[in-house]
């Protein structure tokens, strides 16, 4: 089983009309994590538009990939807050787990 173990906790307002999906990763104005904006950490509940919502700003977190990992692998956030391996944003972590394609749940150690 894999698990999370979060350091620090802090919280910040969705402000995606659609709400926010738990394991994405999540930026500092309350939206989705994307390319090439570095993101404040990865969302720790389902949170609706408006609600304050819990973010993981360090430790290891269970993150959604939206493409194959490899353990080690640096990764950066792409399009709705899901983990890739990092080519030119910024680096977000580190691969705990391997993916072999999207939507698979990894452990992130969060830089």
């Amino acid at each position: 089983m894999k698990t999370e173990q979060p350091l620090l906790i802090t919280s910040v307002q969705c402000t995606n009309s659609s709400g926010i999906f738990k394991h994405r990763f999540v930026h500092f104005d309350g939206n989705y994590g994307r390319e090439a904006y570095k993101s404040l950490g990865v969302c720790y509940a389902d949170t609706s538009f408006n609600e304050m919502m819990p973010v993981m700003a360090k430790g290891i977190a269970l993150v959604v990939t939206g493409d194959a990992v490899n353990v080690g692998d640096p990764i950066e956030s792409f399009d709705d807050g899901v983990a890739i391996p990092q080519t030119t944003g910024f680096l977000e972590g580190y691969a705990m787990d391997s993916a072999v394609g999207s939507d698979i749940l990894i452990r992130v150690l969060l830089a």
